[in-house]
């Protein structure tokens, strides 16, 4: 499987876990998932990200999230 196809089955699943954890709407979990920097890492084919399962990924949202919001 393509790195392409594997990004396109996790996605998904990251941004209804985004959804379900922050009560908003799927768009803006897809939104603020891809203006992370979680979210340009897992789009980084260097970054290897795309292999990891969308708990691990979604596990680097919300540190990244919850550094951000603690500054």
């Amino acid at each position: 499987m393509d790195h392409a196809t594997t990004r396109a089955i996790l996605v998904p699943e990251i941004v209804k876990l985004i959804s379900e954890k922050y009560q908003i709407p799927e768009m803006e979990a897809l939104d603020l998932f891809y203006t992370s920097a979680t979210g340009a890492s897992f789009a980084d084919d260097e970054t290897g990200l795309y292999g990891q399962s969308a708990l691990y990924i979604f596990g680097l949202f919300v540190e990244e999230k919850e550094h951000l919001n603690s500054m």
